[in-house]
């Protein structure tokens, strides 16, 4: 019985994902949809975004957690300062080292 407001950022999250998976949506874009969420949660929401590309929707989500985008992703874009500077299936961005290391190399940090 209480406002949606006074909720953790936690459970607000979750009520977001619930509504934008509610409709089995052929197109989904999220900004930073696991932030906030616990592990359990975390888990289960990888799980229903892996359904909904088998079922031939396509999901776009941004993150800072690469790891979580090159387990996840079939195709990767890096963007920096606005401007798209690499893109491709994440195994040929990825090749034979990991995506944390071809951002610090695109980043020159590395």
């Amino acid at each position: 019985g209480s406002p949606i407001g006074s909720y953790s950022h936690g459970m607000r999250q979750k009520l977001a994902l619930i509504s934008a998976f509610i409709r089995r949506p052929r197109l989904l874009i999220l900004d930073e949809p696991f932030v906030g969420l616990d592990p359990a949660a975390a888990h289960l929401m990888k799980g229903y975004l892996a359904e909904l590309c088998q079922g031939g929707s396509a999901v776009f989500f941004s993150t800072h957690v690469l790891e979580v985008a090159e387990k996840l992703c079939h195709k990767i874009a890096i963007i920096k300062h606005g401007r798209l500077v690499r893109s491709g299936p994440t195994a040929e961005l990825v090749g034979d080292s990991s995506l944390e290391d071809v951002f610090l190399e695109l980043e020159g940090e590395k």
